[in-house]
Parts: C-alpha cells; sequence; structure tokens
C-alpha cells in the first residue's frame, strides 16, 4: 500500500468517526480530531478559532441537538494540497423524517508528526434546494 493510499483511508476514518461521534453525541471524541490550532465555521456562519472555543461550543450543543433522524459524512473528493495537508469536501446528510437536509463542509486536514491526520481549517456550509 501506497503512502498517499494509507493517508486516503486515514482520512476517510477521521471523517466517518465525525459521523460516529455526531450520531453517538461524543463530545470528547468529536473534539479528539482537531488540531489545536483549529479554525472551524460552523454551517450558520459562527467563527471559531482555537481549540478552546470549538470545545466550548461543541460542548454547548452537541448534547442537546436534535436527534430527529440519523446523519452521514461521505468523502466526495479528496485534494493533497502537500503530502502532510489535504483539502476534504465532504456530503452531509441529515436524514430526518421531513425529508433529507444537506451541508457541504469543506475540512483542510493536517498530518501531524505521528501519523494522525487533524482537522485545521473547516467550513460547515448548509445546502438550501433552489
Amino acid at each position: 500500500m501506497t503512502t498517499e493510499t494509507e493517508d486516503i483511508k486515514a482520512i476517510e476514518q477521521v471523517v466517518a468517526t465525525v459521523e460516529r461521534t455526531q450520531r453517538a453525541r461524543d463530545v470528547e471524541g468529536f473534539l479528539a480530531l482537531f488540531h489545536p490550532d483549529a479554525l472551524w465555521t460552523t454551517g450558520h456562519g459562527k467563527v471559531l478559532i482555537g481549540f478552546d472555543a470549538i470545545a466550548e461550543f461543541t460542548r454547548s450543543v452537541l448534547p442537546d441537538a436534535p436527534q430527529d433522524g440519523e446523519v452521514t459524512y461521505e468523502v466526495v473528493h479528496l485534494q493533497f494540497l502537500r503530502p502532510d495537508v489535504a483539502a476534504v469536501k465532504v456530503k452531509q446528510v441529515y436524514h430526518l423524517a421531513e425529508g433529507p437536509q444537506e451541508g457541504s463542509p469543506l475540512y483542510v486536514m493536517t498530518k501531524q508528526e505521528d501519523g494522525r491526520w487533524l482537522l485545521t481549517v473547516n467550513q460547515n456550509t448548509s445546502v438550501y434546494a433552489e
């Protein structure tokens, strides 16, 4: 297996962990995916700079997030900007009783010295039907 193939699998695993932790409302599992200097922009445009801001927000919203249905995350495009930096486009679908609601996150992930890929610069974007 090539290093790039291993990295792709590791990145896909991070996205799968985002899905799993969101479904389980696992705050600490979700936060473990972030770089200490991460930037996160929520689907509603709230800008969170640094791990502490992301953690405070996540701890306040994730445990009580409405859960009418399941959410799924799928990597739809992955582009290496450098061997240790990847842009990852994700299709996010909330499967609700009234119908699906889609999001279109972009994660810029960085590979750490220990080989882990972490969420570093992230924009969560809602998709509205036209």
